[in-house]
């Protein structure tokens, strides 16, 4: 069977867990503290991050945008990136979003500070990176709101790997009780349908040692 390495609060591989998933593809998830470099894990992925995919034939895929793409192509029914040219381009673009600057902006600097220097005893969390990792959170919701105001899905009319990345982002925030709903009625909705998918059940059930989600995290109409 396929061998899924992955961490908990990790976007992409949130996603990738999804779009398997979704796919009715079956995995064998294997928890990677990615941080710790292990020796095997290397060996996989000499970059060190997460989510890398071994395939029955030990082919490695490292990297969600590699995966959904890897799986686009081999799949008869890949139906998770949509449309024509330009349609797919848009769908591409939001998923580099989500997966790049909003990673980088956001959700890497709160996991960081949170979660990565308790578990290898990097210090105390800087009070300053966590306030300004929220503020540009802010600006990415604003964002995602409006394109959830006018559009069907994110990208679009039908739903695609960017909302299932964006998805995966903003799960880890709401696991960590940093997102106001209520300031953003239009992203909610748009959670809420992609949330209530029979593929999101095994995220919802995330227990990370140390953060206990909001009451509100596991409840599919908020």
């Amino acid at each position: 069977m396929r061998v899924l390495h992955h961490y908990w609060l990790s976007s992409g591989s949130r996603f990738v867990r999804l779009f398997l998933t979704e796919h009715k593809l079956d995995f064998l998830p294997k928890l990677e503290e990615y941080w710790r470099a292990e020796t095997a894990f290397l060996k996989l992925n000499v970059a060190g991050s997460v989510p890398v995919l071994v395939e029955d034939d030990g082919t490695v895929l490292c990297g969600s945008y590699v995966i959904a793409e890897y799986f686009q192509d081999v799949l008869p029914d890949g139906h998770l990136l949509p449309g024509s040219a330009s349609e797919r381009a848009e769908i591409r673009r939001l998923f580099d979003w989500a997966a790049g600057r909003f990673e980088r902006e956001v959700v890497q600097p709160l996991i960081h500070e949170r979660l990565i220097r308790r578990m290898t005893g990097d210090g105390v969390p800087s009070s300053v990176v966590i306030r300004s990792a929220l503020s540009n959170m802010n600006v990415h919701l604003a964002y995602f709101n409006h394109l959830a105001e006018h559009r069907q899905w994110l990208a679009g009319a039908k739903m695609s790997i960017a909302d299932f990345m964006i998805a995966a982002a903003v799960s880890v925030l709401d696991y960590m009780n940093d997102i106001h709903w209520q300031e953003w009625d239009e992203l909610k909705m748009w959670y809420a349908r992609i949330k209530s998918r029979p593929c999101f059940r095994a995220l919802l059930s995330d227990q990370v040692t140390g953060i206990t989600p909001p009451p509100h995290y596991t409840n599919l109409d908020f």
